[in-house]
């Protein structure tokens, strides 16, 4: 197994601190408001990543924290006359709502800053005590320029850098490249008692704290958003460091963005979907699917397109696991095949696959290629199906019931195909003659999007030029290709009964 490991550069062979133990911090959320889809990106790669290491036999620890203290925080509460701490909960059990949808498991353990003092007070204190703090005006600051790798994780040089502190910059900095441990707070806001005077713990430090409380000094994974790289992950590891005198962390993952028109999605720019504005209009497995599509380093572009395209995708699995379900016990009219053809070939395209999921997930965590392989196995099966029907055979229950555990091991290890087919189908029966009374398509409309789908087909494009159709379908509009190569289509209104057939 290899991983890329920001601060090197490189992939690398993972070899965990303890043998058959792998111990992992990923940073949380900021809890003021409602999460958008690109923190569930973090949240799910993530999630997939722990059970990932689980099923390959390790005992994991998986930590992922709340910052339930900060400006964002504070702000928010005072705007809406209420404490702090009530704002936090009100947002945990947003995510928490939001997670359990998407089937994000629960971390082993979850803490949050505010149970974290005492921890972060002791480092402060440690780092007073070896120089690499002073404090000034009721303020804590890390003097970053006497720790010499400085900029080591970032890549950036002592002249590019700037302290870029989240919370209020003090004004008591001996250099701009100062960091804040502890700050004095302004009235009204909350204070904790410290040998500083009343306040409460710059951003970066509570990672620290609470990293190392529990997973020890060093350890083996930590993960989160690219733009969590400098400054926040730049500066757990000089204070962490600074203090202890050991490597923090073996190796550094961090996942890209979710872009929308090719900017970075994020609160501060105003271009963000909630994740529960998302799961409106979206199936929670096909968001899912979207987000691991990529590998998780690349960014990924939030469009309906790619949300189509995973729809698309899961009905093809649902599709096959459907037959699966109908084909056991029955044409009983039909003669098994010999044990020696089409069944051999099954069993070696199964054992085939398990060998190159792994080989994609044990690739830096390839989820975009394992998924390739999924669809793979089922246009494989899908071929190895319709040759058995043109023979007047059928595939014995025993080759029907591995492929059926196989498609639900790979789908537990990612979070999909866990549904039963039905249900699936029925779901989106339901999503589809809904989406068609929302909106009615121009004439224009509809021949932007045909001539989209005949460039997909021109192309071999086939998951897009299915989408299309399927999107066009949701909205009422059914599609007819002509001989030559022409594409007809027409209106209809699936407000009751079936949705229409695809042509």
């Amino acid at each position: 197994m290899k991983l890329y490991n920001t601060f090197t550069g490189n992939k690398e062979p993972f070899v965990p601190l303890r043998p058959g133990e792998v111990r992992m911090y990923v940073c949380g959320v900021t809890v003021y408001d409602d999460c958008h889809i690109g923190h569930a990106r973090s949240a799910v790669v993530f999630d997939v990543f722990r059970r990932y290491l689980t099923a390959r036999g390790y005992r994991v620890t998986y930590v992922r924290n709340f910052t339930d203290i900060d400006d964002k925080i504070i702000r928010r509460a005072q705007a809406e006359g209420v404490p702090a701490e009530a704002i936090a909960e009100r947002y945990i059990a947003a995510y928490y709502r939001d997670m359990d949808r998407l089937g994000v498991q629960r971390a082993d353990v979850e803490p949050r800053a505010t149970e974290h003092l005492a921890e972060m007070q002791t480092i402060i204190s440690g780092l007073l005590a070896r120089g690499y703090a002073y404090a000034a005006g009721g303020d804590v600051l890390f003097r970053v320029k006497k720790f010499s790798t400085y900029g080591s994780l970032s890549k950036r040089s002592a002249e590019d850098l700037s302290a870029g502190a989240r919370v209020e910059v003090s004004p008591h900095k001996e250099d701009p490249m100062d960091f804040v441990l502890w700050k004095t707070s302004k009235p009204g806001e909350p204070a904790w008692d410290s040998p500083w005077g009343p306040g409460r713990p710059g951003w970066h430090i509570e990672c620290s704290a609470m990293a190392m409380k529990h997973l020890g000094e060093t350890f083996d994974i930590h993960g989160g958003g690219m733009d969590l790289i400098f400054p926040h992950h730049e500066n757990e590891i000089a204070q962490s460091e600074a203090l202890t005198g050991r490597p923090f962390v073996r190796c550094w993952m961090h996942n890209g963005f979710v872009n929308i028109d090719r900017e970075k999605m994020s609160k501060s720019l105003g271009n963000f979907f909630t994740v529960a504005e998302v799961l409106e209009r979206y199936d929670p497995e096909a968001v899912r699917l979207f987000l691991l599509s990529t590998h998780y380093r690349s960014p990924v572009d939030y469009s309906d397109r790619n949300f189509e395209e995973a729809r698309a995708g899961l009905d093809r699995v649902y599709t096959l696991l459907r037959e699966f379900k109908g084909m056991r016990g029955r044409d009983e009219g039909a003669a098994p095949m010999a044990i020696g053809e089409r069944e051999a070939a099954v069993d070696e395209a199964l054992r085939q696959f398990q060998m190159d999921f792994r080989e994609a997930l044990d690739d830096d965590f390839n989820t975009a290629a394992a998924l390739g392989q999924c669809f793979d196995l089922v246009r494989h099966l899908n071929r190895e199906i319709a040759a058995c029907r043109a023979a007047d055979q059928r595939l014995p229950d025993r080759a029907i019931a591995r492929a059926q555990a196989v498609f639900q091991e790979a789908g537990r290890l990612l979070g999909l195909f866990q549904q039963d087919p039905e249900a699936w189908f029925k779901k989106e029966a339901v999503a589809s003659r809904t989406e068609a009374t929302t909106a009615l398509l121009s004439p224009e409309e509809i021949e932007t999007r045909i001539r989209d789908r005949a460039e997909a087909r021109g192309r071999k494009d086939w998951a897009t030029a299915d989408a299309i159709r399927r999107a066009l379908e949701a909205q009422g509009v059914v599609l007819e290709d002509k001989a030559g190569g022409a594409t007809e289509w027409k209106r209809v209104t699936p407000l009751t009964g079936d949705p229409p057939r695809r042509a």
